[in-house]
């Protein structure tokens, strides 16, 4: 999942990640878009902030190719632009700078108080409390995702299931469900692919719906991640979503991650498209 292989000069190439057909993860794509990136840029420079535009709905089972255009190498930063392609459609856009390590001044956000992973419940613990269809949604997170989850306090879906509204935010645990290469891109690659997990659900908290539900469209339409410092994504890592605003078809959240001693990691800002489908 977290490879590309070269297919000629900045072009590269992803296999299918589904033998069946299946709609693409965004989350996959923006890593994948990241390697390919980080793949043409000097060791000593590491990503801090990628912009991603979701164009078309991809397919799992299908390859997809990367492009990769050298917009700019500065003494300090560089800059990558990349396009994803699925039979020769564009499907994600992305732009990605790169940082030569530096000192400097050093401030963040208190860092959060939350109980430890250890002390919650794991996703299939969560699943066998749960009633379907639920229970079948917990089942299907490590299939298609491949991280370890624990959830700290009600999900909002849990609440929808109910049909009940509830508050537009979410925290929870996350770890990549393997070791993963001592390599900082592969971490940071994998940190963005976590960056779209759930993210969007937060906006529908407050209608009582979900994301996946046969009376709601939603899907990822712009994506900003910034990366603070290296981290392991094999490590645990606390993810704080929220959503601020909905309208016109329309919603923006956000995240902010914190490692495990509590320094911020990074901050994330998703807009989104959902859209009710037909009467309740």
């Amino acid at each position: 999942m977290l490879s590309v292989s070269p297919t000629g000069a900045d072009t590269f190439r992803a296999g299918p990640r589904r033998q069946n057909p299946e709609r693409s993860f965004g989350g996959s794509v923006v890593a994948q878009a990241l390697l390919a990136a980080g793949a043409t840029v000097d060791p000593d420079r590491r990503v801090h902030s990628l912009h991603a535009y979701f164009l078309r709905v991809g397919e799992a089972s299908s390859p997809t190719d990367f492009r990769v255009d050298r917009v700019r190498d500065g003494r300090s930063y560089g800059t990558r632009r990349v396009t994803a392609e699925q039979d020769g459609r564009a499907i994600l856009d992305l732009t990605a700078s790169f940082q030569v390590a530096e000192t400097g001044f050093a401030h963040q956000v208190p860092a959060l108080d939350a109980p430890s992973p250890e002390s919650l419940p794991t996703v299939q613990e969560a699943a066998a409390e749960a009633p379907e269809p639920l229970r079948s949604w917990f089942g299907s997170l490590f299939r298609r995702h491949p991280f370890e989850l624990r959830f700290d306090g009600e999900l909002p879906r849990v609440a929808a299931a109910r049909g009940e509204s509830a508050p537009p935010q979410q925290r929870f645990w996350l770890r990549a469900g393997e070791a993963l290469p001592d390599e900082p891109l592969v971490h940071a690659a994998a940190l963005a692919y976590a960056s779209d997990m759930l993210l969007l659900s937060t906006s529908l908290a407050p209608h009582a719906r979900a994301v996946g539900a046969p009376d709601v469209a939603a899907a990822s339409l712009d994506h900003a991640v910034w990366l603070h410092r290296p981290v392991r994504v094999d490590e645990w890592l606390l993810f704080e979503q929220e959503s601020s605003w909905a309208a016109g078809g329309r919603c923006l959240c956000h995240a902010r991650v914190f490692d495990a001693a509590g320094r911020l990691v990074m901050t994330v800002a998703q807009e989104g498209m959902v859209r009710p489908i037909g009467p309740r």
